[in-house]
């Protein structure tokens, strides 16, 4: 037993000693190695200003469109406003045309953006139909008059780039955009360990990930079905990466950032949270989605949260189902506090219904690919 606590006691100082806390995009310091992806419908204003609240170094807008003619759409407003959030304010922009894109990037800046995003990694089809997202993985030329506008478009605001492994297995071509991001200027890249022709199916692969961080001069950023602690690591040590992004694994359960840097740090596992914390944070993201939305959207986008809170919990498949009838702020709440209430008098910490928090983050890894970006 004491021999088991030494090396424990020896790996944990070795963690300490390798790896490095932090990481800089252009002039930005994060506070640590953990990004929160792009996710349509999922990385609006409340959501990352809770996942940096909870140990995130940066979170993602989700995609903002290029297109001018919807600057003056309720969603498009929406996904401008960085009222109140805390650095760095990340916008990803999303299209196909070069002079559309560098106009986007100087609409987000002037509202607030200190980085910009550029997506070149999203499957869904209605992106990639106009040749947006990880359909620009397949014309190079493009893909390069993009960046070098972009780049000029953002001024001093550092731009970096998503993008997947490649188009499909047999045209992996990341190390090819890599050299044309550098030579554009972009400060990192984030890949995901899939092509496009994958969308989110079979298991991310880190080989390609690993090549590219071996021949990069920018900092890259490994992403892909990153769901536990243990998981974050192995990437990490595995491709070299100088930071995870972690997507689908932090819906309803936006605490997995501080889990995964106390276990980058120590090499040991926080306990699982407090059932009054988790009641409190889940109140405190629902009341922001009701003031960031107005009652009635406020009510269906809280919905899918609440949902995603209680997956897998004790008790919870009857909550779930009843949570979807539900249809006022008051009604919601109402029932949130019952459960909860309830929840803490069986048991001090969340509890889960045998194996299903493993059961549920593979679930979170194979949700619709339009959530990702």
């Amino acid at each position: 037993m004491l021999l088991k606590i030494i090396h424990r006691e020896l790996e944990a100082r070795s963690l300490r000693r390798k790896m490095p806390d932090s990481m800089r995009i252009g002039s930005h310091t994060l506070k640590n190695r953990l990004v929160v992806a792009p996710m349509a419908g999922v990385t609006d204003r409340p959501f990352r200003q809770l996942c940096k609240k909870l140990g995130a170094g940066m979170a993602v807008s989700e995609m903002v469109t290029s297109n001018s003619l919807l600057y003056g759409s309720a969603k498009t407003q929406r996904r401008a406003n960085h009222a109140g959030e805390v650095d760095p304010i990340t916008v990803q922009i999303a299209g196909a045309d070069p002079l559309m894109m560098a106009e986007a990037a100087r609409y987000n800046v002037e509202r607030g953006a200190q980085i910009i995003d550029i997506n070149m990694g999203c499957p869904a089809k209605k992106i990639c139909n106009v040749m947006a997202g990880s359909a620009l993985l397949k014309d190079e030329p493009l893909v390069a008059r993009i960046l070098d506008a972009v780049v000029a478009g953002a001024g001093n605001v550092p731009v970096t780039l998503k993008i997947r492994t490649g188009w499909d297995k047999e045209h992996k071509n990341a190390l090819t955009i890599l050299k044309t991001a550098e030579n554009a200027g972009i400060q990192a890249l984030a890949i995901h360990g899939r092509t496009r022709a994958c969308a989110y199916t079979g298991d991310a692969e880190y080989d390609t990930i690993k090549a590219v961080k071996a021949a990069a001069r920018i900092p890259i950023i490994a992403n892909g079905d990153i769901t536990t602690p243990e998981k974050a690591k192995y990437v990490l040590d595995y491709t070299g990466a100088d930071a995870v992004m972690i997507g689908r694994a932090a819906q309803g359960r936006p605490w997995i950032f501080r889990e995964i840097a106390h276990y980058l740090q120590t090499g040991e596992h926080l306990p699982l949270p407090e059932v009054a914390e988790i009641h409190a944070v889940l109140l405190e993201h629902v009341h922001e989605l009701y003031a960031f939305y107005g009652e009635v959207t406020g009510v269906r986008v809280a919905r899918k949260h609440i949902s995603w809170y209680t997956r897998g919990l004790v008790g919870a498949s009857s909550f779930r189902a009843a949570m979807n009838l539900l249809a006022t702020p008051e009604a919601q709440l109402h029932a949130v506090n019952a459960y909860f209430e309830q929840a803490a008098r069986a048991d001090r910490r969340l509890r889960y219904v045998d194996g299903d928090l493993e059961l549920d983050q593979q679930e979170a890894a194979l949700a619709p690919a339009r959530l990702a970006a």
